[in-house]
């Protein structure tokens, strides 16, 4: 994968996603830290299809998750402490 600073990325931009077309994903980096990378929409589609659900689509679902087993109240037995140490 090759990599192009932010500046060189929107200075040839053409540039830039004809490699990404051509060669595969490009990387973006930002005062050398990686920060983002191009990808050809075929790619990207094959990704996102096999991609886990979001949490919040998970949280959004209404369908049942598990079941949620709580413990009756009242029942928990307390630590003796000892007086002396």
């Amino acid at each position: 994968m090759h990599t192009w600073p932010v500046q060189d990325a929107k200075a040839r931009f053409s540039e830039f996603l004809d490699a990404c077309l051509t060669e595969g994903p490009q990387m973006v980096t930002r005062r050398g830290t990686e920060a983002a990378v191009l990808v050809p929409v075929q790619e990207w589609r094959r990704l996102k299809s096999n991609a886990q659900p979001s949490l919040k689509q998970l949280l959004l679902t209404d369908m049942a998750r598990a079941e949620l087993v709580l413990p009756t109240r009242g029942k928990a037995q307390r630590r003796k402490i000892d007086p002396i140490g």
